[in-house]
């Protein structure tokens, strides 16, 4: 297979090309558009730097020191000095997929003609991503208002030939070093492009990329986990029908109802459940209203799409060329409009967590299980079944409503009062971005719950889905009965959470019943 190449030009990326080269380690190419227009954009500067009158971020200095002219002789060193002290990260490492995100981001930015940047300094940045180099990124120093400063300072350290980095084979070495391996020569910063090194919402946005991509397979999948609830506790699929979901035609509602009807078609589980010509009128509403929960959260992931599609089309960096030859001071790079959905994705992402657990605790509760085993158990008493396994999916909900609580709220000023609101956008993508392997987790307890119920309603059967899934789940928890004793449990959950993650679960439904929506 032909190895993928990403072309960076003066359009906008795709998120699916943002992951292809934050995960897939797609190699990336700039276009000559791209080229032709940084030059163009590149002589403006040339021109303003040789200018009497002061140009912000050209010929002074920045932030609260604007008004700070720099004497020519000084302008290499003044971009020097911007990217040592911004580089000011501090904490764990961020992972090397939020940094290929963040650098491939940043290049997009250049590649539009609308930083003054040289196109050898933004070549700098693509031979970086196609050696495997990584600049080290620290968890902490990103406010999210003028840029994601800290984060992507670290990353102009490296161009620099300074700073640390893991080069492709993991190994933490110097920033020069790593260039050097590579036969990459070191960016020697001119006037402006320190700054447009560093203004920029990359991190956030990459991160919200890697989100939005997560989200989709995830909820997909709980779909598919909830529908194998129904067939475990012998639910009521009517429900689900489309005539009752088009009364409230809110898309992913439909959607997800849609998936959870073409999971459940052919159950015996569900046969099983309507003795006679009655069906079972009400259940809980953790079963019978998964789709206006499921599909609440589908609609704020694609909210969050359309916003990141504008930021993806757009140029952040200040001061900024515009097409007629201006270079003008903007306040394009603070991170609201990406802080806030982070924010809001959070919330659906914690509650469809919630409701996923509900389902759980349903089946280990001989009150409401409808005649299956307390805890799932093999002999009750002598085994505790999936007793503390929903302990810890209850664990991680309330970590997730915690994860859940608003960062860009939480504005603190900074500079001297020049940067005197801001959005903590980098904040916001942090604590979503611990909340979504958090959600495969509570997922994994709730597919083992369902597969373990399976066991117990044997001759009973789940639909041609349910059955696939059902196999996917066994490669990680064996089967039980009333000889079986308890297994250690934690493997079982990680197991099934990494294949929730892999979208290999979700493969698996799909094989028997086709693409879910």
């Amino acid at each position: 297979m032909a190895e993928q190449t990403v072309t960076v030009g003066v359009g906008a990326l795709s998120i699916e090309d943002v992951i292809a080269v934050a995960r897939g380690g797609a190699k990336v190419a700039i276009s000559d558009e791209s080229k032709h227009e940084m030059a163009l954009s590149r002589a403006v500067i040339d021109h303003l730097a040789d200018d009497t009158v002061p140009h912000y971020g050209i010929s002074t200095g920045f932030g609260a020191l604007a008004s700070t002219s720099i004497p020519k002789e000084q302008r290499a060193q003044l971009q020097k000095s911007l990217i040592r002290s911004h580089a000011a990260g501090a904490g764990p490492e961020v992972e090397r997929e939020v940094v290929r995100g963040l650098l491939v981001l940043r290049l997009s930015t250049l590649c539009t003609g609308r930083t003054g940047v040289r196109p050898e300094t933004a070549q700098v940045y693509a031979d970086m991503l196609n050696a495997g180099i990584t600049p080290v990124v620290y968890e902490y120093g990103s406010l999210g208002c003028s840029g994601d400063l800290a984060p992507l300072a670290a990353c102009a350290l490296v161009a620099m030939g300074e700073g640390e980095a893991h080069n492709a084979d993991g190994l933490k070495i110097g920033g020069g070093e790593a260039l050097r391996a590579a036969g990459i020569t070191p960016v020697d910063l001119k006037e402006k492009e320190g700054l447009a090194l560093v203004n920029g919402t990359d991190g956030m946005l990459g991160m919200l990329c890697m989100a939005i991509t997560d989200l989709r397979l995830l909820l997909k999948t709980a779909d598919v986990a909830a529908a194998m609830s129904v067939e475990g506790m012998l639910g009521n699929d009517r429900v689900f029908a489309a005539d009752l979901q088009a009364l409230r035609p809110h898309r992913g509602q439909g959607d997800s109802a849609a998936n959870i009807a073409r999971m459940l078609k052919d159950s015996g589980l569900i046969e099983a459940g309507r003795p006679g010509s009655t069906v079972r009128v009400q259940d809980a509403y953790s079963l019978r209203c998964t789709p206006q929960v499921h599909g609440a959260a589908r609609d704020t992931v694609e909210y969050a799409a359309s916003v990141a599609g504008v930021e993806l089309a757009s140029a952040i960096d200040n001061p900024c060329v515009t097409l007629d030859g201006r270079v003008e001071s903007n306040g394009n790079f603070h991170g609201a409009p990406l802080a806030y959905v982070l924010d809001f994705l959070a919330i659906p992402t914690a509650d469809v967590a919630s409701i996923s657990e509900r389902r759980t605790d349903r089946f280990l509760d001989v009150a409401r299980n409808r005649g299956l085993p307390a805890f799932l158990a093999g002999d009750p008493g002598v085994d505790s079944g999936f007793m503390i396994a929903q302990y810890t999916a209850a664990g991680i909900v309330s970590e997730m409503k915690r994860n859940a609580v608003p960062a860009s709220v939480d504005s603190i000023p900074s500079s001297a009062m020049q940067e005197d609101h801001v959005s903590m956008g980098w904040a916001a993508a942090r604590k979503l971005r611990r909340s979504i392997p958090a959600f495969a987790r509570v997922l994994a307890v709730e597919l083992l719950c369902s597969c373990r119920s399976f066991d117990f309603r044997k001759p009973y059967r789940p639909g041609a889905a349910g059955s696939a899934v059902y196999h996917v789940v066994r490669k990680y928890a064996n089967e039980i009965g009333p000889d079986v004793r308890d297994t250690w449990t934690t493997p079982q959950i990680e197991g099934v959470a990494e294949a929730i993650l892999s979208g290999e679960v979700l493969a698996a439904a799909e094989s028997a019943v086709g693409a879910l929506k």
